[in-house]
C-alpha cells in the first residue's frame, strides 16, 4: 500500500500527460479547417484589435461646460423701437449648458386682475347655462364666472384681462437678428483613469485667436464661438422657419482621444443636431410645434398690481459632451489573446464533426481517433 501511495504521489508531481493527437490527411477537412482559422485570425486582427481596440483600456470623461451669447437684435412694432440685448433674449442668464435664445413672441401689455371675455374659441356660449360658474377649462385662461357676454358669445372669466390672443404667430419672426447672435462654448474634462485633463481651449486658441474666430467644420473646426444661423443650418434646420415657432439643437462636443500618442492630438469635434422634428418635414397641421414658454413681468400702477406677459418662441440649445477615451494596457491585451486563441477551438470541433459524421470513411476515422478498451476482457487479464 505504501509503495501505491508513493508511486501515485511520484506519477502526479513528475508526470505529464497530453491529448493524443491524430494527423488525418484529407484535403477536404484540411482546407475547412484552414479557412475556419483564417477567419478567426481575421476577426481577432481586424475587428477584437484593429476596430474595437481590444489591446486598450477606456475611460469616460468628467466635464463642465460654460455658455455666453453676444449679439444685439432690434424691432420696431408701430412705431415703438426696441433693441433686445442678452439680458433680454436668453434664458436662463447664467450661462448654463441648456438655454433658451428668443426669436420671436407675442406680448400681452397691461393685464391686470379682472372679470373679462374668454378669447373667442376657448369657451364660446350661447347662454349663461353654457357657462358653469367656478369651473375651469385646461386650454381657458382662468375660472368661469357662470355669465356668458353676449358682445363675443364667450364665457365671462376671472383672469389677467385683457386675456392674451395668441391664435396669430408673427412670420416672419420678430428677432431675425438672432441669425447673427454668436455662441461662446467653453469646455472641460478630465479622464480620472489616465489623469489627463483637456479643455476646447486648446493649444494654438488663445485671446487674440478667439477675438477674429468664426467656427467653420472645415476652416476654423477648433474656433468655440459658433454664428447661431451657422448652427442651425449645420443641424439641417432653416432658421427663418425654425426661429418662427421654436425648436430644440443639439451641440454635441465629442472627445475621443488615444492617449497612446500625445495628449496634444485630443482634440474635440463639434457636430449638431435637430432634436425636435425633421427639417424634411412640412406639415404644418400636426399636433405641438415647436417651442414656446411664457413668462411675465409684473409691475405696480396707480397702486393697481399689473403685467405684461410674454410669450416667447426660441430655440432651445443643449450643449452634450460626449467623450471616450483610450489607452494601451496589458490587461485587456492578454484577455483579447487568450479568447482568441479560445475560438481557434471552434476549427477543431467542425473537422471532428465532419471526419466522424460526414465523411464516408467516419468508421475509420474513428477507429484512429478513438482508443476503445473491452472491460470484460480488462478484468480477466487482471485475475490471470
Amino acid at each position: 500500500m505504501k509503495n501505491q501511495i508513493t508511486n501515485a504521489i511520484s506519477d502526479f508531481f513528475f508526470e505529464y500527460e497530453t491529448p493524443r493527437q491524430v494527423l488525418v490527411r484529407n484535403r477536404r477537412v484540411g482546407v475547412v479547417c484552414r479557412i475556419i482559422q483564417l477567419v478567426v485570425l481575421a476577426y481577432i486582427i481586424g475587428w477584437v484589435f484593429i476596430y474595437e481596440k481590444g489591446y486598450q483600456s477606456t475611460d469616460i470623461a468628467v466635464g463642465s461646460v460654460f455658455t455666453k451669447m453676444k449679439g444685439v437684435g432690434y424691432t420696431s412694432i408701430n412705431g415703438s423701437e426696441r433693441v433686445w440685448d442678452v439680458a433680454d433674449y436668453v434664458f436662463p442668464s447664467q450661462g448654463d449648458a441648456s438655454f433658451v435664445v428668443m426669436t420671436n413672441y407675442i406680448i400681452t401689455e397691461g393685464q391686470q386682475m379682472g372679470k373679462c371675455p374668454e378669447l373667442h374659441g376657448k369657451h364660446n356660449c350661447s347662454s349663461n347655462a353654457d357657462c358653469e360658474g367656478g369651473s375651469f377649462k385646461r386650454t381657458g385662461h382662468g375660472q368661469m364666472t357662470g355669465e356668458c357676454v353676449d358682445e363675443t358669445k364667450t364665457c365671462q372669466v376671472l383672469a389677467w384681462c385683457p386675456v392674451e390672443d395668441d391664435l396669430v404667430i408673427p412670420d416672419p419672426p420678430m428677432l431675425m437678428s438672432a441669425e447673427n447672435y454668436t455662441l461662446f462654448i467653453k469646455n472641460s474634462v478630465t479622464f480620472p483613469l489616465f489623469g489627463v485633463s483637456r479643455s476646447n481651449l486648446v493649444e494654438g486658441i488663445d485671446a487674440g485667436y478667439i477675438r477674429k474666430c468664426l467656427y467653420h467644420p472645415e476652416n476654423a473646426p477648433l474656433c468655440p464661438i459658433f454664428r447661431l444661423g451657422d448652427i442651425v443650418k449645420l443641424s439641417g434646420f432653416n432658421f427663418e422657419t425654425i426661429a418662427t415657432v421654436g425648436g430644440a439643437i443639439g451641440v454635441v462636443v465629442d472627445w475621443t482621444c488615444n492617449f497612446d500618442v500625445a495628449v496634444t492630438h485630443c482634440k474635440p469635434k463639434y457636430t449638431f443636431h435637430g432634436l425636435y422634428g425633421n427639417p424634411a418635414e412640412t406639415d404644418k397641421v400636426r399636433a405641438s410645434v415647436g417651442y414656446n414658454f411664457r413668462y411675465a413681468q409684473h409691475y405696480m400702477e396707480d397702486r393697481i398690481p399689473k403685467r405684461t406677459l410674454f410669450k416667447v418662441f426660441g430655440i432651445r440649445f443643449d450643449i452634450i459632451v460626449q467623450s471616450l477615451a483610450r489607452k494601451f494596457d496589458i490587461i485587456p491585451t492578454l484577455t483579447a489573446i487568450g479568447s482568441g486563441v479560445g475560438i481557434f477551438g471552434v476549427a477543431t470541433v467542425v473537422c471532428d464533426l465532419v471526419l466522424l459524421y460526414l465523411l464516408p470513411k467516419r468508421a475509420f476515422y474513428k477507429n484512429m481517433k478513438f482508443k476503445y478498451t473491452d472491460t470484460h476482457a480488462q478484468t480477466i487479464s487482471l485475475f490471470n
